[in-house]
């Protein structure tokens, strides 16, 4: 088949309800447009969705696939001990893909049942309709933003090839420097880089995305870019229309939900 959906999501666990609780009522926004791409992704009839995330098994030189045959989440660390989340994995595809490109790019499988929040809480919040879909994460790497690019063009060429309907998210946050309120020291870039990060990904501008500044990049303390940048490689030479359904910053870090359409 093909890649029948893609877009960008953040991963707060203040948007899961048992955790932000109130605090969700100021995520409103974000939560209604997570609701479009879930009405979208359901539509779009996938078989299984690749996670891009940036808080699994993170290495310096090699990205990771988790392979595990079946996932379980939780909420434990956020202090909700009553969610338990389980999910099926692709375990053919991820190994088909690893022996394709196994001379070709720098990608280690590994087989971890449980999953990282930075996949969970896109996940539970996007498939709660789709018991049966099956689910790959990704993690990006210490390489170069060229380089995850360029993974992401050799992973488009397997994921069209193949015989399953394909869904992909990159899952990440932009600016945690803000405000005063944020997680990270405040910085005037991180707003700089939040607005132009925004303003590229709208005009498709990949090559300016690639050629922002270092120094910008690590004031604006975000999570998000080299998950986005995986996944415009794997839309690079895909016709589609970047629509941003919304951006906010209420606790002083970026959440960005963008659907590319296809």
């Amino acid at each position: 088949m093909s890649i029948v959906f893609s877009a960008i999501s953040p991963h707060s666990p203040i948007l899961v309800q048992s955790i932000g609780k109130e605090n969700t009522n100021r995520l409103s926004a974000t939560l209604n447009s997570i609701k479009k791409l879930e009405s979208s992704l359901i539509e779009s009839k996938p078989d299984t969705i690749f996670i891009i995330s940036p808080h699994g098994s993170v290495q310096n030189n090699s990205f990771t696939m988790n392979l595990s045959p079946k996932f379980t989440g939780t909420f434990e660390e956020f202090g909700d001990h009553s969610t338990t989340l389980k999910y099926k994995g692709d375990f053919g595809l991820a190994y088909k893909i690893r022996e394709r490109l196994e001379t070709k790019a720098p990608l280690q499988l590994m087989s971890n049942e449980k999953l990282d929040y930075g996949s969970l809480v896109p996940i539970s919040l996007l498939t709660q309709k789709l018991p049966n879909l099956k689910i790959i994460p990704i993690y990006y790497s210490g390489l170069s933003h060229q380089e995850h690019f360029d993974f992401g063009v050799l992973l488009q060429r397997e994921l069209i090839y193949n015989n399953e309907r394909i869904a992909v998210v990159a899952s990440g946050d932009l600016s945690h420097s803000l405000s005063k309120d944020s997680p990270a020291p405040y910085s005037s870039k991180g707003k700089k880089f939040d607005a132009k990060l925004i303003e590229y990904l709208k005009k498709n501008d990949i090559d300016s995305i690639l050629k922002m500044k270092e120094t910008l990049i690590k004031e604006a303390n975000e999570c998000g870019l080299k998950s986005i940048l995986i996944l415009q490689g794997i839309l690079s030479k895909i016709k589609h229309d970047p629509k941003m359904l919304s951006y906010e910053h209420p606790f002083g870090v970026g959440y960005l939900v963008m659907n590319f359409i296809l």
